[in-house]
């Protein structure tokens, strides 16, 4: 894991939905890389190989305002659902990934964003870890309290 040199995108348009009790905000890619970005190389056990780059999903909670108790559940575009807790996070870092290799994911390339878990790569493709936490082509995040 390394700092990017990537430039911030300053694409406006939404890439998913952030739900709280109070609002509903559509959050841009542009939006989501104001925060620093980070880049690692791994093979996703769904196929993409490659430079990952995004920002650490604490950080973007934080920057968002969502409190470190939150459970979360996130919702992909095919509707696969994973959750969160609050103890999942302190236990491990998780990586909201917006690009591979400098390019933009796409809805075609398993984006607009995945949810990475970087330090448990190499187990979660040889099966020692489970994968049920690594999500792609998010659509919603849900901030349960």
């Amino acid at each position: 894991m390394s700092s990017s040199t990537l430039s911030p995108s300053k694409d406006e348009s939404p890439v998913l939905t952030l739900h709280s009790a109070e609002e509903r905000l559509s959050i841009s890619r542009a939006e989501i890389e104001q925060l620093p970005l980070y880049e690692v190389s791994l093979q996703h056990f769904e196929g993409p190989q490659g430079r990952f780059a995004g920002v650490w999903l604490d950080d973007f909670l934080k920057a968002e305002g969502i409190d470190d108790a939150a459970t979360l559940r996130l919702i992909a575009h095919d509707d696969y659902t994973t959750f969160l807790t609050p103890e999942d996070r302190t236990a491990k870092r998780y990586m909201l990934a917006t690009r591979l290799d400098g390019d933009t994911l796409t809805r075609d390339e398993y984006g607009p964003t995945m949810l990475l878990v970087p330090a448990d790569a190499d187990a979660v493709e040889s099966g020692t870890v489970s994968m049920t936490t690594w999500i792609w082509s998010i659509k919603d995040i849900y901030v349960q309290q």
